[in-house]
């Protein structure tokens, strides 16, 4: 029987599921709590963990028995995984299984910026009657989606997008103008200069990586539409955050939603503080009862797949 370390919270089915194969020892605090975590990893022979979870030298080197690292989604940013392929360590990620959750997001989070009217309650509740400014919310149907990364997520954001009526056009340096893939989904490609120039919603669906870091700027934001709306649910390295602090400000963008940071927790003080026409999330995008149903039942099981396979 192996030995398994949950670090970070996961659905309850599956966790029971592992403890019904493996000694399962789950505490989603551990990812606070490093001196310990390295400790418990002494007699793990895997490790399942969500984005907080820092796997690198330190965490692998005190783990000699790791052979098995999950990942309750899909970014890699946060797992060495040069050093665990060196080790011998096998990293699955959640490929697929949350998509849908952070497609919704993204479209849902679109309408809510392009029509700006959701935040009346208060003055309404109180007998005000904002009709008049209220009035010139803008339809999704009929806007064009800029897709940046087009793969399993972005392609799912296309088609939802595509649903409601929006024109959709996407860029990605790693799959080519003539897969198969964008006349599947609907998606025009093109190149990232133009997809900034004409989409009405911009949504990043790329992993962080040197090419990525800083990816959306300034300079970038600047040949945006005056208007579009920018959604981040990929990595907060991706976006130049006081960039879009100013360009929210200037009235350039016309909203944004940003569910990642450079810095998680998002520190105080940050630019984007007091921004108008923003939604802030805490990294939860992908995050819904159902997605995390999946994403853990679908770790669980090839876990266990991968540590029968070491036998």
């Amino acid at each position: 029987m192996a030995r398994i370390l949950i670090s970070e919270f996961m659905d309850e089915a599956a966790v029971a599921s592992l403890a019904s194969h493996h000694d399962t020892l789950y505490d989603p605090t551990l990812v606070d709590r490093r001196d310990e975590l390295k400790a418990r990893l002494a007699d793990a022979d895997a490790l399942i963990v969500r984005n907080r979870t820092q796997v690198d030298a330190e965490l692998v080197g005190a783990a000699p028995r790791l052979g098995v690292v999950g990942r309750l989604g899909v970014g890699l940013d946060n797992i060495d995984v040069a050093l665990c392929a060196s080790r011998g360590i096998a990293v699955i990620p959640a490929t697929g299984a949350n998509a849908l959750a952070v497609a919704e997001y993204v479209i849902g989070t679109a309408m809510l910026l392009l029509r700006g009217t959701y935040g009346s309650t208060a003055d309404v509740a109180a007998g005000k009657w904002p009709r008049a400014a209220l009035s010139g919310g803008r339809e999704i149907a009929g806007k064009t989606l800029g897709i940046v990364g087009f793969g399993g997520i972005g392609r799912l954001t296309g088609r939802l997008g595509r649903a409601v009526g929006m024109r959709a056009m996407g860029c990605d340096a790693q799959v080519s103008p003539s897969d198969p893939g964008w006349a599947e989904e609907g998606v025009e490609p093109r190149t990232l200069d133009a997809v900034l120039a004409a989409a009405d919603v911009l949504t990043l669906h790329v992993p962080l990586l040197p090419a990525t870091l800083g990816l959306i700027d300034a300079s970038r934001i600047a040949a945006m539409k005056r208007g579009a709306i920018l959604v981040n649910t990929a990595r907060g390295g991706v976006v130049d955050e006081a960039a879009v602090a100013a360009a929210l400000r200037s009235g350039h963008l016309g909203g944004a939603a940003l569910d990642v940071f450079g810095k998680e927790p998002l520190p105080a003080g940050s630019p984007l503080a007091g921004c108008p026409n923003l939604i802030l999330t805490p990294h939860v995008a992908g995050v819904t009862a159902e997605a995390n149903e999946r994403v853990s039942s679908l770790i669980a099981r090839r876990v266990v797949e991968a540590l029968a396979s070491r036998r």
